[in-house]
């Protein structure tokens, strides 16, 4: 028995004293292989999962290293069970292999013949395989590989992928010379090309981008990079121009507006799920060049469509980059075995402390729902009571307190809602930008912003991703996409990429007070606060009282 703030249960749920002087050190290491559940003021609820425990084995992490982070900090004995579901879920991974043989042909081995057994007799797997070629190997349809990997996660069996990649068609890609690669993104790439493929997590402005530069550069191969849109698409096309020695007829654009296949090809997800009668007509881009390296940004946000084709590109080098490997739609799993595990995640405040990233303070400001909301929101459905409780009235008085107490910083204000977005843009006298907005008129803005000739911008969900906005310091989430943890980080992203200011970031979110956008913040927080930030809760009035 010990002093520490940990409180390890034998369902693997894990308890943390948040007020306890080793809090923030114990956070910092079981994030490495437990997802924070909860987190109210005093105790966070963290849970220790299969495939967080087999995404840290992948990173390298030994169960003798996560166990003893549990011994150190834990005020009581750590629950023999536990200990021992550890051990075992970890060392399940790799236990099966997925390699070729002499004649290059694909097989399932694995040393534990019982284990390769049961999983040969799944019902979903025996199909994947064509016969038992050895005790300890089954040989596996050629097309199965991705499947395959899929399935054995299913069943508790995550393979360790070792049957190589097509080095695809050499396209020399060389970094310029001014400018170096920071230590934690050199260790990313190198725990990338040690497995192939796999996963980076960096948070937003910790140069996620340049990670993708190095990691092509270390291939040296022809490139398919897809993106969430187009200003994305544009974004990166100027990094790689700006970083490599890749000129513009080397890279092209595969959007709505462009169709351009070079030997480093830019795509959308939304042109790829678009469809044509009935067909995803645009797909076919993935099979254009003989790809050396596929990266996918925002790999959280993999429509499913992609998924479902990138089961079949295993023989391609896949790099996968996000700022959290949360997935709303719960297909964490098949990031996993698709794109590939977690090679390197770097949590936000190791790299806040670096420099690198902007520190920044939360603030959930909670408003009061008029009566008469207050009566038409007790009386509807579900379904309405969010956009109800998101469009409260007095969200707009807190905006304008909030705007004017900041005034002469970068500013976004962040809605839902296109009326919402629409009235907070006239209220305030400032531009709006959103889904309707066309591509030319959004680089624009987000130009005039970044130059500092737009102060104030008032934005939907489409400025969640991948903008490079590096001197906006305050962002006012007005109304978000429900209890979403991914997009609260992308938010907060935003803010974090190094300013020319030296301004501490600032992000408020607005919450209608007892009500579903109070729970659904809530779950929207879990996320940062496994990262270490914590929400200070301010009353509107009080806001608004020093307006008076």
């Amino acid at each position: 028995m010990s002093d520490g703030p940990l409180i390890v249960q034998s369902d693997r749920t894990v308890l943390l004293e948040v007020a306890h002087p080793e809090a923030e050190n114990a956070r910092h290491d079981i994030a490495v292989f437990a997802e924070l559940e909860r987190a109210p003021e005093h105790i966070h609820t963290y849970r220790i999962t299969r495939l967080g425990l087999w995404n840290a084995r992948a990173a390298g992490h030994s169960a003798d290293e996560m166990l003893a982070t549990l011994n150190r900090y834990s005020k009581f004995d750590v629950p023999q069970s536990v200990s021992i579901d550890i051990i075992e879920t970890v060392g399940r991974y790799g236990r099966l292999v997925i390699e070729r043989d002499d004649n290059g042909d694909l097989i399932l081995r694995s040393d534990d013949e019982a284990a390769i057994r049961e999983v040969s007799k799944a019902k979903r797997i025996a199909p994947l395989l064509t016969a038992q070629i050895r005790p300890d190997a089954f040989s596996v349809e050629p097309w199965a590989r991705g499947q395959l990997k899929q399935e054995l996660v299913k069943q508790g069996w995550p393979a360790e992928d070792l049957a190589g990649y097509t080095p695809g068609t050499p396209h020399d890609i060389a970094l310029t010379d001014d400018w170096h690669l920071r230590d934690y993104q050199l260790r990313a790439i190198e725990n990338f090309q040690t497995g192939g493929s796999g996963v980076v997590v960096l948070p937003c402005g910790a140069g996620k981008t340049l990670v993708g530069a190095g990691t092509m550069a270390a291939v040296g191969a022809t490139t398919l990079i897809l993106v969430t849109n187009t200003v994305s698409a544009r974004q990166w096309r100027d990094e790689l121009l700006r970083r490599t020695d890749l000129t513009a007829d080397d890279i092209g654009e595969y959007s709505g507006q462009v169709k351009e296949i070079k030997p480093v090809t830019i795509a959308t997800y939304q042109i790829l799920t678009a469809r044509r009668k009935g067909e995803y007509a645009h797909l076919s881009v993935l099979d254009a060049l003989d790809w050396g390296l596929i990266v996918y940004d925002e790999v959280h946000l993999l429509p499913a469509p992609v998924f479902k084709l990138t089961a079949d590109l295993q023989a391609r080098r896949r790099l996968g980059l996000t700022a959290t490997l949360v997935r709303e739609d719960g297909r964490e799993s098949d990031v996993f075995s698709l794109i590939g595990p977690k090679r390197y995640d770097a949590p936000w405040k190791e790299i806040e402390a670096q420099g690198y990233i902007s520190p920044a303070e939360c603030f959930e400001v909670r408003v009061d729902l008029p009566q008469d909301t207050r009566l038409e929101y007790a009386a509807a459905a579900d379904n309405e009571r969010y956009r109800l409780a998101a469009t409260a009235p007095a969200k707009m008085d807190t905006v304008r307190r909030l705007v004017a107490d900041h005034e002469g910083e970068q500013i976004l204000i962040i809605a839902q809602y296109l009326d919402q977005i629409e009235e907070l843009s006239t209220a305030l006298g400032v531009p709006q930008l959103t889904g309707a907005t066309p591509v030319n008129e959004r680089e624009q803005l987000f130009q005039a912003f970044r130059e500092g000739t737009i102060k104030v911008l008032v934005v939907s969900k489409v400025a969640n991703f991948s903008v490079d906005l590096p001197d906006a310091s305050v962002a006012i989430q007005v109304s978000g996409s429900f209890g979403s943890r991914q997009e609260e980080a992308q938010r907060l992203g935003r803010l974090l990429r190094p300013s020319t200011t030296g301004h501490t970031a600032s992000f408020y979110t607005l919450v209608a007070r007892d009500t579903v956008d109070q729970e659904f913040a809530q779950n929207r927080q879990r996320f940062l606060a496994e990262q270490g930030y914590s929400y200070t809760i301010i009353d509107a009035a009080s806001l608004v009282n020093r307006a008076a």
